[in-house]
């Protein structure tokens, strides 16, 4: 994981009161840093974020895919990370031909945000992932179990500040491969996708781990990515369970160590699993 542009988390002075009647305690309490984060493409403003500022190499190249502005990772020439005035510009060079195809798109639609609706001026302008091309893998209840058993150990910035979501990427047998977090849900999304897709990762490889709810727009993005099974810590949306059955993705929510809900596709046959 790359350096952090800038702070991901502060201290402030805060006092931790207490119930019973007594003196509150003044305290140094760590924070999530949230900043806007202003997405351009050439020259052009696209999109501003409330985000944590890092890892947003990652978070751009994810973005960029999932609101439908690339389809691979080497449509993007380059990324450029600058501080302005309370926030950071990221500036994302696309190959001509995709950045023409970029411009005609925007003068067609509204500004988008994370959730991928706020900003849409109209139903069709709803993204749309295409169902997966073949059966995904299916992932067994053991590694599912596995990975919840060690997501919390791979969240430093949530250990600390209890204030951000992550987003997992888990391979077949339940180990976590790589971990992305930030205040918003669908960035740490974003930034988990950006990253498997610079790192060449195949979705056929493993599975997401959300700690957050599956809503509409997480299917879509995964979907959208090529995973074939998400998992969310919190409760599915009535369209996300609706969107996951129809583009074929397994979706499994409430998960807990001892339990999860499975809403959409199938689970595998119980797998022996090798201790890691």
């Amino acid at each position: 994981m790359a350096t952090p542009l800038l702070p991901v988390s502060l201290s402030v002075p805060a006092e931790r009161m207490r119930f019973d009647g007594t003196d509150g305690l003044a305290v140094a309490q760590d924070i999530a840093v949230e900043m806007p984060v202003n997405i351009i493409y050439g020259t052009i403003p696209y999109a501003v974020m409330m985000a944590t500022p890092d890892d947003l190499e990652d978070f751009a190249t994810g973005f960029s895919l999932t609101e439908g502005i690339v389809q691979t990772a080497s449509e993007i020439r380059s990324i450029t990370t600058e501080p302005v005035d309370d926030g950071v510009a990221v500036t994302i060079d696309l190959v001509p031909d995709r950045f023409r195809e970029h411009l005609a798109r925007r003068r067609n639609l509204s500004g988008r945000t994370s959730c991928g609706l706020c900003g849409i001026d109209s139903m069709d302008a709803l993204p749309a992932a295409k169902a997966l091309g073949k059966a995904p893998v299916t992932v067994s209840a053991e590694a599912i179990h596995k990975a919840l058993l060690t997501l919390d150990t791979r969240q430093p910035l949530g250990t600390l500040t209890r204030a951000v979501h992550a987003a997992a990427w888990c391979n077949h047998a339940g180990d976590i491969l790589a971990v992305r977090e930030d205040v918003g849900r669908h960035n740490a999304l974003d930034k988990l996708i950006g990253h498997l897709l610079r790192d060449n990762q195949s979705p056929a490889e493993g599975f997401i781990l959300i700690t957050s709810r599956a809503s509409f727009e997480m299917i879509e993005k995964a979907a959208i990515f090529g995973a074939g099974t998400i998992v969310a810590i919190s409760a599915p949306t009535s369209l996300a369970v609706k969107r996951a059955r129809e583009l074929g993705v397994t979706l499994i929510a409430v998960a807990r160590r001892d339990a999860a809900i499975v809403f959409a596709g199938a689970l595998a046959p119980h797998q022996e699993l090798a201790a890691s």
